[in-house]
Parts: structure tokens; sequence; C-alpha cells
């Protein structure tokens, strides 16, 4: 038989505060895996962890709108089978009235200009620690997952939420956050001037991703009062790293991915839901791209969770390469 490498386990969480049915979270999370062909393995199908990976970081995981689970698994499996647990969360809610989708989990009045700072805007952070904690103290995770050492990474909307709530004191044991496809522009609709970025925690090393023919960013300016065609995709990306993130910029990284678009991250794309639709044709093979961001991820994580200089030098250099990334 096979030695599995990678397995996961599902949870469902409440989230306090959010109005029924929009009140919980599935999780599914990912782990390093040690199959001993038991007959309790092959009755259950639940098999144990590689404690000898262990004890795992956390990388948390927060979707675009409407982008499912599923389509961040290819990451998910990749980290996992390098030695870390990965969470992706799954909820549903009415962020705004009459709109209702898959989310990374957001309350928009933590966001108003006189409530910014002042409480979380991601609403199932505390719940997803607490079901880890949970995890972590009995069941086939126990003692495994490595607490103190959580990454809290996100895709376009998901990364955005990722960005305004990298602060330790909302999520203890965070160590680090990456993002694709998201910036910490503030959308005029909330009461700010045009143009107006957020301005981000910046308390950890943070990676921020995304391509150069994201339409969903450059189709999406008026939503903060800029003009269209005024920014692309690395403008506003690059506005952001550069007026939003200053305190952290020493152990903090910008790469734009030459081909990739909005949804290179997301595998497979599920064309049905979210806007594909406004999205630019990438201009390089998805496998090469998707193979390009694994690379600058799991770099920037083996770089601030194990302390790995040598993946933080391998990380610039790949950042660095004028064939495959604009230059910085």
């Amino acid at each position: 038989m096979r030695n599995w490498r990678v397995r996961a386990l599902y949870r469902a969480v409440a989230v306090p505060g959010q109005p029924a049915p929009y009140d919980r979270a599935q999780l599914k999370v990912y782990y390093p895996a040690l199959f001993g062909n038991t007959a309790e393995e092959r009755n259950s199908g639940c098999v144990p962890a590689d404690h000898g990976r262990g004890p795992c970081p956390v990388v948390i995981l927060l979707p675009g709108i409407n982008v499912g689970p599923e389509s961040y698994a290819w990451l998910a499996q990749a980290l996992a089978a390098q030695g870390f647990a990965c969470v992706l969360p799954c909820m549903i809610g009415e962020e705004m009235p009459g709109y209702t989708s898959l989310t990374p989990g957001l309350d928009v009045a933590a966001l108003l200009p006189d409530q910014y700072g002042s409480r979380p805007s991601a609403t199932a952070l505390g719940a997803i620690r607490d079901a880890l904690l949970a995890l972590n103290g009995s069941g086939l995770l126990e003692g495994l997952l490595d607490l103190e050492r959580i990454v809290l990474g996100g895709h376009s909307a998901g990364g955005s939420v990722a960005l305004l709530n990298a602060r330790r004191d909302w999520l203890p044991g965070l160590c680090a956050t990456f993002t694709y496809g998201a910036h910490a522009g503030a959308a005029s609709a909330l009461g700010y001037a045009e143009g107006a970025q957020f301005a981000l925690p910046a308390e950890v090393p943070t990676l921020m991703l995304g391509g150069d023919c994201d339409g969903c960013i450059a189709e999406s300016l008026h939503r903060y009062g800029l003009a269209p065609g005024s920014l692309d995709a690395a403008g506003m990306l690059r506005r952001s790293f550069d007026e939003a993130l200053p305190a952290q910029r020493a152990a903090s990284y910008l790469g734009i991915l030459r081909g990739a678009n909005h949804f290179s991250l997301a595998f497979p794309e599920d064309g049905c839901t979210g806007r594909p639709f406004i999205d630019y044709p990438i201009s390089r093979p998805a496998r090469y791209l998707r193979r390009q961001l694994l690379g600058a991820i799991s770099r920037f994580l083996r770089g601030y969770c194990r302390q790995d200089a040598r993946a933080l030098a391998a990380l610039a250099r790949q950042l660095g390469n004028p064939q495959a990334w604009l230059p910085q």
C-alpha cells in the first residue's frame, strides 16, 4: 500500500456575533500523515499524523469571495507535504444587503473610518484558533500543531482581510502573513477619500504577490474612487506595499508574476461564481504560474516559520528574476 503523506479532516465551528444561518464555518485541515495500513485506518479512513514532522506551523488561508476551498487544495496539499498544517475555512455570509456569497468572513462595519483598528474585521479568526487549540489537545492531531507559529494567508478579498487583521493581539501566535491578488485600498463607499489606503498593522513579515494580468483589480478601481485605467494591478499592489506597509519593509516582499491573472492561485477555477468574466487572460501556462507561486510562498514560510536563511535568500533570487517577475 502507498504511504500517504497528506491527509485532511473536517471541523465545524460557531462564529460568534454572526446572524443565523451564517454563524457557522466549516474547516478542512490538511496535515502531514503517516499511513500505517492498520485495520482502524482502513475501516475509518482516519490516518494518524506524522509526528516526526511536527510540531507543524499552521497556515490559515482565507478565500476570495465565492471561491470554494477546493480551489486552494493544491496549495494546501503541497504545504502539508512540506510539514505545514493548512486550514481552509468555508463560510457563507451576507456582507452586503442582498448579496449572499462564500466569504473570508468580514465585518464591514469594523472598516469604517471611526472603527478601523479598534476591533478585528475578520469574523472567524478567533473561532478558527479555538478549533486548532482543540485539535491540538486531543485526537489525530494531538500535539502536532505549533500554535506559536501561525501564518495568515489569503487570496483576493481574503488576502485583504489577512493584511488588515495581521495583529498578534487579534491572532496570538501570528508570525507572518502572505497574500495573492490583494491590496489595502479603502473603498470610497465606506467614507474614505479617493485613492485612500488602509494603514496596515505591519507587525509581522509580509509577502504580497499578484499578477500583471489581474483584470479583477484593474477593473475595480472605481471602488476606491480611482479613474479607470489610472492604475493597473501592479500599480495598485505597489501603492499598498509602498504606502500602507512601511513598518515591516525589511522583512516584507512584493512579487508581481508575469502572465498571471487574479485567479492564478485558484485551481481548478470555477467559472460559475465570482467575477472571472472581468479577469484578463493569462499569458503563460497555468501550471508554470502555480509552480512559481508555490515556490515563493513555501520559501517565505520556511524563512519565517523555521528561520531558514537559505530559503529567504532563494526567495529574493526568485523574485528578482526579471524573466518571471516584474522589477521591484
